[in-house]
């Protein structure tokens, strides 16, 4: 009778904790935040939505009616990846160039929160509202496409995606709008602690790629900041500084090029790779 028992509690422990086994350690999730060059400010081509791997997935954080999307929902990373109506971003060559150089029962997810022109303030859980009385009116319909709250929108697309996988680490590119900002690898530790606890993740197994602004070589209008970005692993010790050095500018020198954002992007790719144990030839 005992032995029944402890079968029928069994049973019940197994279909009331789908979350446990229904996670797959093989599917490799990046959160990804930031403003406009993380966003994607630059036209997508046709060569950016041919050959995607579906192995590639993307988790759509809107209701996009124009893409057939939903949010909370995977889909094959067919640009756009981040809003309905956004551009090319480096998340697209991160993600093909992690699945073109991952072993092929790894599959790789990305979860794009980012908004044009925003300080790092705005993904302060504690303070973001403060910041969003003072930004200008053309981001506020962008900040209310996440209910006015894109930190929130982040975790809890992040905890619908643990359901699916396992949460590998978490991309930047910000910095722009706190140019010299010194206080800058700070605040985005704050951000990083808060994505840690809400998620309840470790940061020796999360690490944060952090990239360059628009680089001096290409007369980057922020190049300044990058000094203060190259700081942030004296902040946080699992962070890395993806370099900028040769990405091709648009001609504000604010963002990048296409071509730009696809070297980037496989620069990001190649620092995650090495972290997880994978040496790649350089793809560039």
């Amino acid at each position: 009778m005992k032995i029944k028992l402890v079968l029928i509690l069994m049973v019940g422990f197994v279909f009331s904790n789908g979350k446990v086994f229904s996670q797959d350690p093989n599917f490799y999730i990046y959160l990804c935040f930031g403003q406009s060059n993380m966003e994607g400010n630059a036209r997508i081509e046709a060569q950016d939505t041919l050959s995607v791997d579906s192995r590639f997935q993307m988790m759509e954080t809107l209701d996009c009616p124009n893409l057939k999307r939903t949010k909370g929902n995977w889909y094959t990373a067919v640009p756009p990846l981040c809003r309905c109506n956004t551009g090319l971003t480096p998340v697209d060559y991160f993600g093909r160039t992690m699945v073109a150089n991952l072993p092929k029962e790894i599959k790789v997810g990305v979860i794009n929160v980012s908004i044009g022109g925003c300080k790092i303030e705005l993904f302060e859980k504690d303070n973001y509202q403060a910041y969003v009385t003072t930004v200008p009116g053309w981001m506020i319909n962008m900040i209310k496409d996440y209910d006015g709250n894109p930190y929130g929108r982040l975790v809890e697309m992040a905890k619908r995606a643990q359901k699916d996988g396992v949460i590998k680490g978490i991309l930047l590119h910000q910095g722009e709008s706190n140019t010299n900002d010194t206080l800058w690898t700070r605040k985005v530790k704050v951000v990083y602690d808060n994505l840690l606890k809400d998620l309840n993740l470790k940061a020796e197994n999360v690490p944060l790629l952090a990239g360059e602004l628009v680089n001096a070589d290409q007369g980057g209008a922020c190049a300044s900041m990058n000094k203060i970005i190259g700081t942030l692993p004296q902040t946080i010790s699992n962070s890395y500084v993806i370099p900028s050095a040769g990405c091709i500018a648009a001609p504000d020198h604010l963002h990048f090029k296409a071509e730009g954002y696809r070297t980037l992007g496989k620069r990001y790719a190649v620092r995650m790779l090495s972290i997880l144990g994978y040496k790649i030839a350089d793809p560039e």
